[in-house]
C-alpha cells in the first residue's frame, strides 16, 4: 500500500511476492517436513505405539483420545470460520474479474489471498485426517494408520509449498502482462492514426500495477489533417506578441514559422499519446504506469 518512493520507483507490491515466497518455504515445507519425520519416527516405534494411552493425574485418570478430539474440535471450529471468511473474498474477487472460482485458482491476480485461503484450507483438511487417523488407530489398533495420514498430511503440505512458490517465483521474474499487450494490440490496430507497433513489452509489478512500453509510427495522412490549420494558428499568436516594429524581420518570421510547427506538431503528438493512455487504461484500469515513443511517421 505504501506509494512510490526514491528507492522503490514502482512501489513497494512486489514485496508481498517475497514474503509469500518465504511462507511457501517457510510454513509449508517445515511443516511437510517436520509431517514426514512423525510418520518416520511412528513407523520405527509401531510396536511400542500405546492405542489407548491416558493421562494419570494422582488418582484421576484421562484418555487422551478425549483430549487430542476436544483439541482438534477447537482447531476445527477456528479453522472452518477463517476459511470461511477466506472463501468468501475468494469467491467475489472471481465474481468481480468475471471468472469462476476454478479458474481463478489458475489464474491468481492476488497470491496473498491464495496462499491464506490454501493455508486455511489445509488446516481444516489436516485436522480431519488427524482426527480419522486417531479414531482409526484407537479402533483397529493398527499404528499404521497415523504413518499414513502424517505421511498424506505432509504431502499436501509439500505439494502447496511448490504451487505457492512457483506462483510467485514467476512474479518476481517480471513476467509479462499478457492482457495488457492483447488490449494495447487491439487498440493500436483499429486506432486511425496508427499505423504500426514495435517493441511492445510489459511487466507486472503487482496485482494492481503494470508497466507497458511501446513504440509507435504514426500515419501521415490522419496526423497532418487539420495540422496546417494548427501551425497557422500557433504562427499568428506569436506575432500578436511581437510590436508592429519587428513584425517585418525576415529572421524572426522564420523563426516564429518553425516555431509554430513544431509545437503544433508536439501538440498533435501528445493528444495522441493521451489519447492512446486513456483508452487502455478504461480497457485495463491495473496499467498504471505506460511508455510510448513516436518512432516515426
Amino acid at each position: 500500500a505504501r506509494r512510490a518512493d526514491a528507492r522503490y520507483a514502482f512501489g513497494h507490491g512486489q514485496k508481498k511476492y517475497l514474503w509469500n515466497l518465504w511462507s511457501a518455504i517457510g510454513l509449508f515445507s517445515i511443516g511437510c517436513g517436520l509431517g514426514l519425520a512423525h510418520a518416520w519416527h511412528a513407523w520405527q516405534q509401531l510396536d511400542q505405539i500405546r492405542t489407548r494411552p491416558e493421562f494419570a493425574l494422582g488418582s484421576f485418570h484421562i484418555d487422551m483420545m478425549w483430549l487430542a478430539g476436544v483439541v482438534l474440535l477447537v482447531a476445527l471450529i477456528v479453522e472452518g470460520y477463517v476459511l470461511r471468511i477466506a472463501w468468501i473474498e475468494y469467491r467475489q474477487r472471481a465474481r468481480d474479474e468475471g471468472i469462476s472460482t476454478w479458474q481463478k485458482l489458475f489464474r491468481p491476480t492476488d497470491p496473498t489471498l491464495l496462499a491464506v485461503l490454501l493455508e486455511d484450507a489445509i488446516a481444516v483438511i489436516g485436522v480431519l485426517l488427524a482426527g480419522f487417523a486417531i479414531a482409526l488407530t484407537r479402533v483397529t489398533g493398527n499404528g499404521m494408520w497415523d504413518v499414513g495420514f502424517s505421511i498424506a498430511i505432509a504431502l499436501m503440505l509439500g505439494v502447496t509449498a511448490v504451487i505457492l512458490g512457483a506462483i510467485n517465483m514467476r512474479l518476481l521474474t517480471d513476467v509479462r502482462d499478457l492482457e495488457a499487450e492483447v488490449v494495447f494490440d487491439t487498440i493500436a490496430k483499429a486506432h486511425r492514426e496508427i499505423e504500426r507497433y514495435h517493441d511492445l513489452r510489459s511487466i507486472v509489478v503487482d496485482e494492481a500495477n503494470t508497466v507497458l512500453v511501446a513504440e509507435v509510427e504514426l500515419r501521415e495522412e490522419a496526423v497532418l489533417a487539420g495540422l496546417r490549420k494548427k501551425i497557422s494558428q500557433h504562427e499568428a499568436l506569436l506575432l500578436s506578441t511581437l510590436p508592429e516594429s519587428r513584425r517585418d524581420n525576415a529572421a524572426l518570421r522564420e523563426y516564429i514559422a518553425d516555431r509554430a510547427a513544431v509545437q503544433a506538431t508536439l501538440e498533435r503528438t501528445e493528444a495522441l499519446i493521451d489519447e492512446l493512455e486513456q483508452l487502455i487504461r478504461e480497457r485495463c484500469p491495473r496499467v498504471s504506469h505506460i511508455t510510448l515513443e513516436v518512432e516515426g511517421i
